[in-house]
């Protein structure tokens, strides 16, 4: 979303006319590319990994009771 620091809003991709101008202002809007925004990649939660790490686990454990059980 491009951000207009003249007048402090960001603006939607679909209301910023094709030659990068704020609709308000006029000012000049940054190209998101040039930027760097909406290209980073956020970290895993660590509660996620121990949620999968419990799931792996208890998967494991079934298998094992499974084989188990048939043997």
């Amino acid at each position: 979303m491009p951000w207009c620091d003249g007048c402090s809003r960001f603006w939607t991709v679909e209301a910023v006319p094709a030659d990068r101008t704020c609709p308000s202002c006029g000012a000049g809007l940054p190209d998101a590319a040039a930027t760097g925004v909406g290209g980073h990649e956020e970290k895993v939660p660590w509660h996620f990994k121990l949620l999968m790490a419990a799931v792996v686990v208890y998967l494991t454990w079934r298998a094992v009771q499974l084989v188990a059980r048939v043997l």
